[in-house]
């Protein structure tokens, strides 16, 4: 006798109150099942939904700036190395005069504080980045008293 025919014969012999009962936690077991595999992810999915969506917004918006400043540096006219050090040697004159000493050498230029405002020292930075293409390579810099003490060393365009 097959395991088959062992079920059918076992079922037949109960009593119909008992069938009805089996029956009931069959659908009940069924009901539970498709709740947890196909609605409560489906649930989750909407009740998440709204997040989900601001948050993939606001990173659309950070992925359009930054786009739009990509385009605007590849937009912009190469600097040469020779002009981007006299850039940053008459900015540095202007904006911090005897605070700042220069040194080149080679494609990097080595900048030496003295007690430099720390607001000078972020607009200079600044200007340097956006009119000579600089790039700051090492920065090693104490908070005293006036202001910033250090040295920065600086990385010329290509030629």
């Amino acid at each position: 006798m097959t395991m088959l025919q062992q079920l059918r014969l076992h079922w037949s012999r109960l009593a119909v109150r008992e069938r009805w009962l089996v029956r009931l936690a069959a659908a009940v077991v069924l009901l539970a099942l498709f709740w947890i595999l196909a609605i409560a992810p489906a649930v989750r999915v909407l009740q998440t939904a709204p997040q989900r969506l601001a948050q993939l917004d606001r990173e659309m918006q950070s992925m359009e700036s930054l786009a739009a400043q990509a385009r605007d540096l590849q937009s912009r006219p190469v600097v040469r190395r020779s002009d981007a050090l006299r850039t940053v040697q008459s900015s540095l004159q202007q904006r911090m005069g005897n605070l700042a000493q220069v040194s080149n050498a080679g494609d990097r230029v080595t900048v030496t504080l003295t007690g430099v405002p720390p607001p000078v020292l972020a607009q200079w930075l600044g200007q340097a980045r956006s009119a000579a293409r600089v790039v700051v390579a090492q920065a090693r810099l104490t908070r005293g008293p006036e202001g910033w003490d250090g040295s920065l060393v600086l990385q010329l365009p290509p030629e």
